[in-house]
């Protein structure tokens, strides 16, 4: 197979038809290591959202228990593009993601920006380091793929286009980033699993070459001091370099699935999707996390459902 053949082949699709399937072949075939990465990032952004890591520093998932919320994350999103929306395991998979984002106070707004994460910190981190940039038909199902998504979730006014998502996601920043020390001890945590796959005197460099690949608003809405310009500097075309070299090599023939990352350690033995996830305790109004009326945007919740949190 050339290196541009499952391109070309990606270009003969429908990427609205079949944008599942095109999506599959980006993480699976093109990028698999670039989207895990990017992924990790988008999920990392979200913390700077006060409400949200306050939220998730709440639950003690993300400070407790690190690598388990961070597998059980990778392993649900994952069953979703590996097997399609139809199938049996991406209806369990989705089931679940619902039945506890259904325990917490979490608003539409939270839910639809962190969608938006998902398909617009890919394509940037694509574009900057990734061995080719993201073509217009895999820009396009991405948006599709996580617009269903969103359907499903039963998220209110996802956007239609990956523009739109885009436009969602750089306002809500704008307007929502900022400093929470709740926040920032998801971060910290986040940070500590990332060194731990690798060898405990690698830790400090792994961290400041973590740090030298968040972007200024992101690094000054947890407080983090800044990467000198050379650091900074040296890792992004550390990897920038690691993308030239994927170019020059044959492209892969099996898939590589998320499922199949070595940095997921929980499960050893196997797991069931239908057992992955938090099983929230029920607390105020159902919810395990004591909270206002109001949303981490600042507006009012609007009910769920029966037996749901509000």
């Amino acid at each position: 197979m050339e290196r541009f053949a499952r391109l070309a082949q990606i270009r003969r699709m429908d990427p609205y038809e079949q944008a599942s399937e095109i999506y599959l072949l980006t993480t699976a075939y093109e990028f698999p290591w670039d989207i895990t990465r990017a992924l990790e990032l988008a999920l990392y952004r979200t913390y700077a959202v006060p409400g949200i890591g306050r939220l998730l520093a709440a639950t003690a998932e993300l400070t407790d228990r690190t690598q388990k919320r961070y597998d059980d994350t990778s392993l649900l999103l994952d069953a979703v593009i590996e097997h399609g929306f139809d199938s049996r395991e991406a209806r369990t998979a989705i089931r679940r993601i619902n039945q506890m984002h259904r325990s917490y106070d979490i608003s539409d707004d939270d839910m639809r920006y962190v969608l938006c994460t998902f398909v617009v910190v890919p394509k940037r981190w694509i574009d900057a380091y990734g061995w080719r940039r993201l073509s217009r038909h895999e820009t396009v199902a991405s948006a599709v793929h996580y617009r269903t998504l969103g359907r499903h979730m039963g998220i209110k006014d996802v956007p239609q286009t990956y523009e739109e998502f885009e436009d969602c996601l750089d306002s809500y920043e704008a307007a929502h980033f900022g400093w929470d020390a709740d926040a920032r001890r998801v971060a910290d945590a986040t940070l500590d699993l990332m060194a731990s796959w690798y060898p405990r005197p690698l830790a400090p460099l792994l961290r400041a070459s973590t740090l030298a690949l968040l972007d200024d608003p992101l690094l000054e809405a947890f407080r983090y001091t800044p990467p000198g310009p050379v650091t900074r500097a040296l890792v992004r075309r550390a990897v920038r370099a690691r993308g030239r070299v994927v170019r020059l090599l044959p492209p892969r023939r099996a898939p590589h699935h998320g499922r199949q990352n070595w940095e997921i350690k929980s499960y050893p033995d196997g797991y069931r999707l239908d057992e992955l996830g938090t099983r929230p305790v029920p607390g105020l109004r159902g919810c395990p996390v004591r909270h206002g009326g109001g949303s981490a945007c600042g507006e009012a919740s609007v009910p769920r459902g029966p037996g749901e949190c509000p």
